[in-house]
């Protein structure tokens, strides 16, 4: 008899789509995402929707939905418009992975992840949690302008052009993006770059509602506007980063940022209780994923309760994090996506009814990838046509590097000097990162992705479980209460109001695991996604309730392109 419970959401459709009514909103609430979770975070559409971890960018994107884009349009909008927006979470300095849904059923990747350089000593390099030390070779440029290049309709300027007016005319500051600026901000006042843009004159960090203008930003976004990769790479931007990473001993020089390049990424597939599972292989997390569903669908929910299902679910997450560290060729990606190796990891599994024949703890090995909580953003976007993209972004850690070069603007990520683990010459740093897709008959009908570090994969999959194996609306979904596997321990989410309580806790302890309560807001990966049912052909857009994020649908304004 099934046993499971739901967990609805209240949430407010705002009808209007004033950004001064919801920035107003936002800066209203208490400090701290779940501040956001009575604005905008829930749209419904015939013709598409955008769902981001800022309104502005989400706005960036449906603008190029109106204007007669399509979806490729509107990420990249509301991907250099976010890296504008909410600079402590991404940077057209960090990195992506995007993977995109052609109206023809195509799925193709993008993998624009940072890289060392090829002359790169890992050996001599020094070690640092930020600055230079710790810069590579930037990618998010790269990769927003090839799915431009590639996929897009409208022309570069016009994507850019939002992000380009945030940047010169300046935006305030929502709670939550002031107080991890002003948690950076000891970091943010040893580099003249950074302190300039995100420190006052006397040294104290921007506070809630204050206006951050980035015109340095907003010309260098000019400059791509106008001359594209090339302007990042090898024009006037490569050449003042080549300069200032030789002038602070790093190992960034003018001759890697030449030889970059997004590249296409590898697609990996897997199955889920009849519907397809499509992700990104290394240096992304699509194979975690596959594999940590594959290895639940072993295994019957209806016959547990909600948290009995939830510890089962964190377990394949631990069990199927250790595949990353090991991927990296075809061999590998077809053992991680097999569905006899999933059953066979799932005799490690402790269930109800079931107790692994080895020690469950071997399952959980730590990686070599840090449990951050808090950091990178995702977007995705869908139009009336049948496209899709879901597009995950980030600097690492929170404000990445903590280095802004001087007239630039932007952030650098954090990706050597052993934040990533050890990476060799030329290598690009294995991640987190999971943009995915749920299709079923070909028809794509969840595209998430998620916020986090290595929670991202444990909130992708809890929101796919949630929709497939509870028949929750995606809001439900996203708002139900998560788990994480950190090395032998089960990490269980018990902030206030939408956590796990204490006879859910009893209940997961009693299936022989360590379990650790953990309160803090925002810290289960943040998810922004897009259900599309194609019973009544609506696009449903829905925003992380745990984060200050928004959902919005175009208006019908002509003929789409």
């Amino acid at each position: 008899m099934p046993m499971r419970r739901l967990f609805p959401l209240p949430v407010t459709v705002l009808s209007t789509r004033s950004l001064a009514a919801v920035t107003a909103a936002l800066l209203a609430a208490a400090p701290g995402p779940t501040g956001a979770q009575s604005v905008l975070q829930v749209s419904r559409s015939p013709i598409g929707a955008v769902t981001s971890a800022h309104p502005l960018a989400t706005e960036a994107g449906v603008k190029m939905l109106e204007l007669g884009g399509n979806a490729a349009d509107a990420a990249v909008a509301a991907g250099f418009a976010i890296a504008v927006v909410e600079p402590s979470m991404n940077s057209i300095g960090g990195r992506n992975q995007i993977l995109v849904r052609l109206p023809d059923g195509t799925v193709r990747g993008i993998d624009a992840t940072t890289q060392a350089p090829t002359t790169y000593d890992p050996d001599s390099a020094p070690q640092a949690a930020y600055g230079y030390a710790v810069v590579g070779i930037p990618g998010a440029a790269a990769g927003l302008l090839k799915l431009h290049a590639e996929h897009g309709s409208l022309p570069l300027a016009t994507v850019m052009e939002p992000a380009i007016d945030y940047a010169e005319n300046g935006f305030r500051l929502l709670p939550g993006e002031a107080a991890r600026e002003a948690s950076n901000a000891e970091r943010s006042a040893e580099f003249p770059g950074t302190s300039a843009i995100y420190l006052r004159p006397d040294g104290t960090p921007l506070g809630p509602g204050a206006l951050l203008v980035q015109k340095d930003y907003a010309n260098t976004l000019r400059q791509i506007a106008d001359g594209g990769v090339d302007a990042f790479y090898r024009g006037a931007i490569a050449r003042r980063i080549g300069a200032d990473m030789q002038a602070h001993g790093a190992a960034v020089t003018l001759e890697s940022l030449a030889q970059y390049e997004a590249l296409d990424a590898r697609i990996v597939r897997g199955s889920y209780r009849g519907y397809e599972l499509v992700g990104l292989d290394v240096p992304a997390a699509g194979v975690i994923c596959i594999q940590a569903l594959q290895i639940m669908e072993t295994f019957d929910p209806a016959q547990m309760t909600d948290a009995q299902w939830a510890a089962v679910t964190g377990q394949a997450l631990g069990i199927a994090s250790r595949e990353l560290d090991a991927m990296g060729t075809d061999t590998a990606a077809v053992r991680a996506t097999s569905k006899d190796w999933a059953k066979h990891m799932a005799d490690r599994v402790n269930a109800p009814g079931h107790r692994p024949s080895e020690d469950a703890s071997g399952g959980f090995a730590p990686t070599t990838r840090p449990d951050d909580q808090g950091h990178t953003t995702h977007l995705t976007a869908a139009d009336g046509n049948g496209m899709f993209v879901a597009l995950t972004q980030t600097l690492g850690p929170t404000m990445g590097s903590s280095v802004v070069t001087p007239g630039l603007g932007f952030l650098y990520a954090s990706t050597l000097g052993g934040y990533l683990g050890r990476v060799e010459p030329g290598e690009r740093a294995r991640s987190n990162i999971s943009p995915f897709m749920v299709l079923l008959d070909g028809q794509p009908i969840l595209v998430l992705g998620g916020a986090g570090g290595a929670r991202i994969p444990s909130g992708v999959v809890q929101v796919i479980s949630r929709v497939i194996d509870d028949n929750m609306s995606l809001t439900d979904a996203l708002a139900a209460p998560r788990v994480h596997m950190g090395g032998g321990t089960l990490d269980a989410e018990t902030t206030p109001g939408i956590g796990w309580k204490p006879e859910d806790l009893r209940l997961m302890r009693g299936l022989g695991l360590e379990v650790t309560e953990n309160p803090r807001e925002g810290a289960f990966s943040r998810i922004h996604a897009i259900q599309y049912d194609p019973r009544s052909r609506t696009w449903i857009g829905a925003a992380d309730p745990d984060w200050e994020g928004s959902a919005q649908a175009p208006r019908p304004v002509g003929p789409r392109r």
